[in-house]
């Protein structure tokens, strides 16, 4: 997933969702997009434990290590792309969406393996097993809260749209369709083989 965000970031159309905020917050402090994606992370785990209360698993507190390696390898994974620089328009359109590919199909198997979670997705499961609303819907509800507020910080801090853009709002609203499909491809994939 770490991947998908630095091709985000490479695309030059705004950072997927669940990085809006660090990234516009990137632009302000200096300090890594890995370093404040743990920061607002650690935030995330705290919104969790105050959703589930005691019912939060004291195993999600290792989203704690999670959240370091994360932002490690978010760090790292922007060193490795460093070379990538579209050209075009198309080209930048076709970087952000194999960014939401890769981040859909992380979050997919993340939530699947019914182990340890991101803090973002462990917001909308901490939301999902209060209220049983569907995970897709809360995922996609979860990433245009952070695009609004992302774009709501940038105008604050910058007058304009810094770290935000339309690849911003596309992934905002296709990661989590794409993680359903994967959901139901899944569905369909393993039924078949029972």
């Amino acid at each position: 997933m770490s991947f998908g965000v630095a091709l985000s970031v490479r695309s030059n159309l705004g950072t997927t969702p669940i990085s809006c905020i660090p990234y516009v917050l990137s632009f302000k402090f200096p300090l890594s997009l890995g370093t404040i994606t743990i920061l607002f992370n650690t935030l995330l785990i705290i919104i969790q434990i105050l959703i589930l209360r005691s019912k939060f698993p004291k195993i999600q507190l290792l989203q704690i290590i999670v959240n370091f390696i994360f932002g490690y390898f978010i760090d790292f994974s922007l060193y490795l792309t460093i070379n990538i620089i579209p050209t075009s328009y198309v080209m930048q359109w076709f970087i952000c969406f194999i960014s939401c590919i890769i981040i859909a199909l992380g979050v997919f198997f993340e939530v699947n393996s019914h182990a340890i979670v991101l803090p973002g997705e462990g917001v909308s499961l901490a939301i999902h097993s209060v209220t049983h609303t569907d995970f897709g819907k809360l995922k996609t509800y979860f990433d245009t809260t952070n695009v609004i507020l992302g774009v709501i910080m940038s105008l604050i801090f910058f007058g304009t749209f810094k770290g935000v853009g339309l690849g911003t709002i596309f992934a905002g609203v296709v990661v989590g369709y794409i993680v359903r499909f994967y959901r139901k491809l899944f569905l369909l994939l393993t039924n078949k083989h029972q």
